[in-house]
């Protein structure tokens, strides 16, 4: 089992040098992940173009507006099912679930595997290409193990001159505190204020058993990222939510479903309608992970994402379902 906390300090301690602003960005160069990738790796290997798609391979399961729906409609675009967008990755994650879509060596602050760049840098490549995508995508890895990438990436952005032509979206695996602990107030209210940002937290699993056996963690940490998420909500930034439905125990999923949604509800009543559930699928990186128990949690979130449909009739009107998610009160 992961020690979060101190994984995380030196996680960190590889992942960030502060005195001269650089992050640990992640080259998909000879990586297993880059034979995933729908296009070649770009600006020097550090990225990667990354499609987001509304609408997922099986029919049944509920669309994803994000980041779509808050990118077009901060950007003045019109609507769209399909978004192009440049992904950079921080190199360290200290959390290891097992459908990751990302190497575990390319989380791990592997210098061999990454490259130390400014946001400055990491702007310069992205406007270097001749078409940039509308939206840059700062991911991970766990990009809050080092929140300062954020702010970095908003002051540079506004002395570049070029703002208002790029969106930026970051997501968090709610397993740190440090956007609390590293960033300065004005930090702070930079990222909660700037109209050009936008934040995806994503709880991982639908109860304690199914968040320890996706995230290698302590189980404990499950009802932390309740805490954390309402933390985060109550800076006023645009905050959305993922989670994650697999889970090794068929029994009692209808039960721990409504448990979840009623936690969700605590933090705010429309919660449900800013979350997005994720299909599981299998990656090139997975494939050699995977075990019998993960089999079967591929096979049992089915089974949850029927229960999180039910869960949402019954306490939504068709009206409010249909809402477009950036329409739905936080």
């Amino acid at each position: 089992m992961i020690n979060t906390e101190r994984f995380s300090k030196g996680l960190r301690k590889r992942g960030i040098d502060r005195e001269n602003k650089r992050i640990l960005i992640t080259d998909f160069h000879g990586s297993e992940q880059e034979q995933d990738l729908t296009e070649p790796a770009n600006c020097d290997g550090v990225g990667r173009i990354r499609h987001f798609k509304r609408h997922q391979k099986n029919p049944s399961w509920p669309p994803n507006p994000l980041p779509i729906d808050p990118a077009t409609k901060v950007m003045h675009l019109p609507r769209t099912d399909t978004l192009r967008t440049q992904a950079f990755q921080n190199a360290i994650c200290n959390w290891r679930c097992w459908y990751c879509f990302v190497d575990f060596d390319l989380l791990s602050g592997n210098l061999a595997k990454a490259q130390w760049l400014t946001a400055d840098d990491l702007l310069a490549r992205y406007f270097a290409q001749p078409d940039p995508p509308v939206m840059i995508d700062l991911t991970g890895g766990q990009p809050d193990l080092v929140p300062e990438w954020i702010p970095w990436m908003i002051q540079a952005a506004i002395a570049s001159g070029k703002s208002e032509r790029v969106y930026l979206w970051s997501d968090d695996n709610l397993s740190n505190d440090y956007f609390w602990h590293f960033l300065t107030d004005t930090e702070r209210e930079l990222i909660a204020t700037y109209p050009r940002y936008g934040r995806v937290c994503c709880f991982k699993g639908f109860n304690s058993s199914s968040f320890g056996f996706n995230t290698d963690a302590d189980p404990v940490l499950f009802d932390r990222q309740f805490d954390l998420f309402r933390r985060l909500r109550s800076t006023g930034m645009d905050l959305y939510a993922y989670t994650t439905f697999t889970t090794p125990e068929p029994k009692g999923i209808t039960d721990d479903m409504k448990r979840f949604v009623d936690r969700l509800q605590e933090i705010s009543p429309s919660l449900p309608l800013r979350t997005v559930p994720l299909e599981i699928a299998l990656f090139t990186p997975v494939r050699g992970r995977l075990r019998d128990d993960h089999r079967e949690a591929i096979r049992l979130q089915y089974d949850a994402i029927d229960a999180w449909k039910k869960e949402l009739d019954t306490r939504f009107t068709s009206l409010e379902r249909a809402q477009p998610i950036t329409e739905v009160p936080r």
